[in-house]
């Protein structure tokens, strides 16, 4: 739980620093949104400070404002509990130091099933899998093993269930860190630039001679991809092909 430790750090500190700011120079402060905005700004700086990853710096900027502003809508006080569990398990990877949810478009799924078919693969791994974007509609189209993994408790329950009944797929909810890429022929992951050197290594390391690794977006540093797939979908998504 380091991750939340300097997230509450972060927020502490920034607390203190706006209370003592507005002690000293009252004259600077000029209602509740202004020590929201000193306290946003300053956490987000903290957020750096301690090498937090880059999403934490919206996170920690916008948090105090918008309680704030949803404390002024008088909501009912069981709707924030719900809301705070939702993001738990949407996010529950984020909280614990992974990467955020990104969701693959189907333009993306299929330029991935359509590599999957040219490399004549029978075994198919997605890290990351989200609601199961690219590793469902590959189990459905093709006669594939299509293993999936996911962190977040209510994507992997998406995904989970989006398998039911497909035989070839199997949605595990475990950390993409501790899975053996060694028997998969293609193996897919849309992650994020932060984790991409030392998902490299674990390429390296354990996909065998000949085995193909896409990642979505985001290149290995220092790695020369074999092809780079443009797809016309809304975000301009590259695909990075990586022979092993």
């Amino acid at each position: 739980m380091i991750t939340l430790s300097k997230a509450l750090a972060a927020q502490i500190l920034s607390l203190t620093f706006t209370v003592t700011l507005a002690w000293m120079l009252p004259a600077l402060f000029h209602g509740i949104w202004c020590l929201a905005l000193v306290q946003g700004t300053a956490a987000a700086l903290w957020s750096i400070v301690l090498r937090q990853r880059y999403w934490w710096v919206a996170i920690h900027l916008l948090f105090l404002p918008m309680a704030i502003a949803m404390l002024s809508l008088r909501l009912p006080s069981g709707l924030y509990l719900l809301i705070m569990l939702l993001l738990t398990l949407v996010f529950w990877g984020t909280v614990k130091g992974d990467v955020p949810l990104f969701l693959s478009s189907s333009a993306a799924a299929d330029a991935v099933a359509a590599i999957v078919e040219q490399e004549h693969a029978g075994i198919f791994a997605e890290l990351g899998a989200g609601v199961g974007s690219v590793a469902v509609p590959l189990a459905q189209r093709r006669a594939i093993r299509v293993d999936a993994w996911e962190r977040a408790p209510l994507p992997w329950l998406i995904a989970a269930s989006r398998c039911g009944k497909l035989p070839n797929a199997c949605v595990k909810r475990a950390s993409l860190w501790g899975c053996n890429l060694a028997g998969y022929d293609v193996v897919f992951a849309f992650l994020s630039p932060m984790v991409m050197a030392e998902l490299g290594e674990k390429v390296g390391a354990e996909m065998r001679s000949g085995s193909l690794f896409i990642s979505s977006s985001f290149p290995i540093p220092g790695w020369k991809p074999e092809s780079i797939v443009q797809i016309e979908d809304r975000r301009s998504t590259k695909l990075f092909c990586y022979r092993v």
